[in-house]
């Protein structure tokens, strides 16, 4: 059954809130964060409050553009002092809802920004790449989040993946709108089963990024089919398994010293503290990294709820702070061997 929502632009046809769903998530999300629940709801089924940020490619920088966000009274992500946060990743929010268009796909034009949900780049942020680095991107579609990489480093190797042949071919063309010719030949885009990468190409990469798939709870609320939306919800519990699994793939991959970051756009505690909490007590070789100081940096800009972990972070939708859900988590990888 789908509940229409009233249109708040012109023009533009409103959107359903599929009730299977949100009935769904209401049992779920009331117990896991008791009254906060009332205003991510609210937050999740209003269109109309959400915020869009404006990445900028720095590979072709729209200076005019700048300018213009700037007089609209667009501000950068991260005035505070973020430890290593990289000066050549500029990206702007604006405080209240809305968003500019976006770029058409042109074959040997480079896009000048990327839209994006804000929070999306904490993930990135924590892995804290650095030039020269090999870097893995396990499940990488649409390419936003190997796009901000690239923002923020020159990496000497980045492998970006995706399983799902349909958000490859999205992901190869987010590659081509972004990032120009020299530094395509040190990318290679991969369609393998992220839970056979670790196998394939064990303690290659420095830094892992595992964007897993999940419960995505933005776009689920407004599925359009009910039948298809039952059937997610019936197969949702396979999710942290599927999750579990591409983590120790993952781990498989990383160097011994290296970093990892999962992230997930749900706020389910199974697909998020949960999968961890699995991850740190079936490896040994896996430590837990402290990232509280982005959450105490980026609270001006994003509302974090309690996540009983200091490796953990998850952002939750508020009002005027309408980012995520955004669940973060970073592990290093020691030298001893881990149980399996």
């Amino acid at each position: 059954m789908l509940t229409p929502l009233k249109a708040k632009s012109e023009g533009k046809l409103a959107k359903q809130i599929c009730k299977v769903v949100l009935d769904h998530f209401e049992k779920q999300y009331s117990k896991e964060l008791g009254d906060t629940w009332n205003t991510v709801r609210e937050i999740l089924t209003s269109p109309s409050c959400w915020q869009y940020a404006v990445l900028l490619n720095r590979f072709n920088y729209p200076f005019e553009m700048e300018k213009d966000l700037h007089l609209k009274g667009y501000h950068t992500l991260f005035q505070g002092s973020l430890p290593n946060y990289p000066k050549s990743m500029k990206c702007y929010l604006s405080r209240t809802p809305g968003r500019i268009p976006s770029e058409r796909h042109q074959v040997g034009n480079l896009k000048k920004y990327y839209l994006l949900n804000a929070a999306s780049l904490l993930p990135v942020l924590a892995l804290e790449l650095r030039d020269g680095e090999k870097v893995l991107d396990l499940c990488a579609a649409p390419g936003g989040k190997s796009i901000a990489l690239l923002q923020c480093a020159c990496p000497g190797y980045l492998h970006c993946n995706e399983y799902d042949s349909l958000r490859f071919r999205w992901l190869r063309q987010t590659l081509e709108s972004f990032i120009p010719q020299p530094l395509i030949n040190v990318i290679k885009v991969s369609e393998l089963d992220g839970r056979k990468m670790g196998d394939a190409q064990p303690e290659m990469f420095d830094k892992v990024l595992v964007d897993a798939p999940c419960s995505n709870d933005r776009s689920w609320l407004f599925s359009s089919d009910s039948q298809k939306a039952s059937c997610r919800i019936s197969q949702r519990r396979k999710l942290p398994l599927l999750q579990i699994e591409l983590l120790r793939s993952a781990i498989k991959a990383l160097r011994p010293g290296g970093m990892l970051v999962y992230s997930t756009c749900t706020l389910s505690k199974a697909e998020n503290q949960d999968v961890i909490s699995e991850i740190l007590n079936s490896h040994s070789n896996m430590m837990p990294v402290d990232i509280k100081g982005i959450a105490r940096t980026c609270s001006p800009d994003f509302t974090f709820a309690p996540t009983g972990q200091e490796c953990g972070l998850l952002v939750i939708p508020d009002k005027g702070k309408a980012w995520g859900p955004m669940y973060v988590a970073k592990l290093k990888k020691s030298w001893s061997t881990g149980k399996w």
